[in-house]
C-alpha cells in the first residue's frame, strides 16, 4: 500500500554539480573509485551552500553520491538492455545492469573524498577523486559512506566479473604527456589504462578519442596496448561531440 504523504512523482531537487576535465562522457571510467587520478569539485546550488549542511562530513574518508544521467534521458524505458559487457548484443534485465537508461536516470557512485575548501562565493566546495561523473553533472543527494555496513567482501558480481577486461598497456610520447599539466596526468593515464572504448569495439585500425583537460586524445588499440597518437588543444569555441 502506497503513503499518501509521499507524491507518486515526487521532484527531486539539483543540491549540486560535479566539475571536473571530462566534458563528455566518452573517456569517463565505467564505475567510480577505478581511477583514484581523476579528480573533481562538487560546487553546491546557491540555496544549498549552508555550511551546516557538511557539518561532521570531514570525519569521512569516502561518499555515496546519487546523480542524474543527465545525458541519457528518454520518455520511455525497456525492461531489458543490452550491456557493454557482454558485447552489446545479449539481452539482461534493466535491474540487474548499470545502464542509464533506467526508469529513473539515476546513478550511485562512490568517491574519495578529498578535502573541504572555502571558494569565495561558492561556499564549502568538496574535493573528490575517484568520480566516474562528467563534468556539469547534476547530484541529488551526498551521503557518508559507512565502511561497516556498505562493504561486502564476499558480495557476488553476477555476469560482470567474468568479462571484465584486463587493463591495457599505455604508450604515450614524453612529448604528448607534458601538453597536459602534471597534475591531470594520472587522472588521463588511469582512464587510458581502463580501456574508455564501448566494450563491443575491437577494431585495431580505428582512432579513439575522447576530450580531457581542454584537450583533444586520440589513441588506437592494438594487442593489448594504447597509443597516444595525438594530442590537440580544443578551441573554447567548439562544441564538443565525442
Amino acid at each position: 500500500m502506497s503513503d499518501p504523504a509521499v507524491p507518486e512523482d515526487q521532484v527531486l531537487r539539483v543540491i549540486a554539480r560535479m566539475h571536473n576535465d571530462f566534458p563528455t562522457k566518452f573517456g569517463l571510467p565505467r564505475q567510480s573509485g577505478l581511477v583514484a587520478g581523476i579528480r573533481g569539485r562538487i560546487v553546491f546550488e546557491p540555496q544549498f551552500r549552508q555550511p551546516e549542511a557538511l557539518r561532521g562530513l570531514e570525519g569521512f574518508s569516502h561518499i555515496w553520491l546519487i546523480w542524474g544521467f543527465s545525458q541519457a534521458r528518454r520518455e520511455s524505458w525497456s525492461a531489458t538492455v543490452r550491456p557493454p559487457r557482454l558485447g552489446g548484443n545479449e539481452r539482461v534485465g534493466v535491474f540487474a545492469t548499470r545502464s542509464p537508461f533506467r526508469a529513473n536516470a539515476l546513478g550511485l557512485s562512490c568517491v574519495k573524498l578529498e578535502g573541504i575548501e572555502q571558494e569565495g562565493s561558492l561556499g564549502l566546495v568538496l574535493h573528490v577523486s575517484g568520480a566516474d561523473l562528467m563534468d556539469g553533472t547534476p547530484i541529488y543527494d551526498i551521503k557518508p559512506y559507512l565502511p561497516y555496513a556498505d562493504s561486502i567482501p564476499a558480495a557476488r558480481d553476477g555476469f560482470v566479473g567474468e568479462r571484465e577486461r584486463a587493463q591495457l598497456k599505455v604508450e604515450i610520447s614524453q612529448a604528448l604527456l607534458e601538453m597536459i599539466l602534471p597534475d591531470k596526468r594520472e587522472g588521463l593515464i588511469g582512464a587510458l589504462e581502463n580501456d574508455p572504448r564501448p566494450a563491443y569495439l575491437d577494431e585495431p585500425l580505428r582512432a579513439y578519442g575522447f576530450y580531457y583537460a581542454g584537450f583533444d586524445v586520440r589513441f588506437s588499440v592494438v594487442e593489448g596496448t594504447l597509443t597516444v597518437v595525438e594530442i590537440a588543444r580544443v578551441p573554447t569555441d567548439t562544441t564538443l561531440t565525442h
